[in-house]
């Protein structure tokens, strides 16, 4: 029964991934699952049977929910872009209670009470959210990509950034890419990529996987790179990272509204309907949740 909750969790970070706005990171937080990705990717190498058993329903739900849910993501933000956004500020306000009572743990753990540190960090890093959601795409639909050394090199290195990004909560990889000009592309290789397999149309599958190697292989590099660091920081200064999550956290409701138009969105739709469904959503995604997190706690405690 554990697996497949990991699966769901693994689906729920792979949608959230692929929404501008919206960060894996803090879906994984939200689900309560961001110190067990951390530590199981960070001891990968040391502890290989019980980082695999944690990783591996993670990693097939993260595949699923970007396989199965590219093409819907992509019809349900352009027809219905409030309901959207609001579905999503509710997976993330579900997990706010799990993560304020983690907080108020390392600050047990350590003995200290609120400071001006840790207000610090919360208003830098939310401030951080906020100003990435304010920076403009320069180029969403850039052209498709071609087979080459540099389009590869560029696409590692893209795929590095956008790592870095999805595992750090409240920074949207979606969003960087849209910024770096590469959302449209990759999006649109991913689900070329797809069309292809499943038309069994080799030539064409064999072109887009040469392509997808190299960001694949730069998201790896990526992931295990900022790991390492998130876990020093957890171990070095618990108090002060969770102040700074929860800065991060605290913006992405803002910085989804901002990204996707939600708000545009509503007043070209019937309002007063759209404006029920979308709240009805809000609150149906943070019980959704809340008790995910709830079954984690009592598996855990098990």
């Amino acid at each position: 029964m554990n697996v497949i909750w990991l699966i769901i969790k693994g689906m729920i970070m792979g949608i959230g991934n692929i929404i501008p706005g919206v960060s894996g990171g803090t879906m994984a937080v939200s689900l309560g699952i961001y110190d067990d990705l951390i530590y199981s990717i960070t001891h990968l190498v040391k502890k290989t049977k019980k980082s695999l058993k944690f990783l591996s329903p993670i990693g097939i739900g993260l595949a699923l929910g970007v396989i199965f849910f590219s093409y819907m993501i992509e019809y349900l933000l352009e027809n219905y872009a409030f309901i959207t956004s609001f579905a999503f500020i509710g997976l993330i306000l579900g997990g706010l209670p799990t993560l304020h009572q983690e907080f108020q743990t390392a600050f047990e753990k350590q003995k200290e009470s609120f400071s001006f540190k840790h207000g610090a960090a919360l208003i830098f890093f939310f401030l951080i959210v906020l100003g990435f959601s304010f920076l403009q795409e320069p180029a969403q639909s850039g052209g498709s990509l071609e087979i080459t050394i540099g389009s590869m090199v560029i696409l590692f290195v893209v795929g590095i950034i956008t790592a870095a990004t999805m595992i750090i909560p409240g920074v949207s990889g979606s969003l960087v890419l849209m910024i770096l000009g590469y959302y449209a592309r990759i999006l649109q290789l991913v689900n070329s990529f797809i069309a292809s397999s499943l038309a069994l149309d080799w030539e064409n599958m064999l072109d887009q996987f040469m392509l997808l190697v190299p960001f694949g292989l730069g998201v790896l590099f990526g992931i295990f790179l900022v790991s390492k660091l998130v876990e020093y920081l957890f171990v070095k200064f618990p108090s002060v990272t969770y102040s700074g999550i929860l800065g991060l956290v605290y913006a992405s409701p803002f910085a989804i509204l901002s990204n996707i138009n939600a708000f545009e969105d509503l007043m070209q739709s019937n309002t007063l309907p759209t404006l029920l469904i979308g709240l009805f959503l809000l609150a149906i995604s943070f019980i959704l949740i809340y008790q995910l997190s709830k079954v984690e706690e009592e598996v855990s405690d098990y």
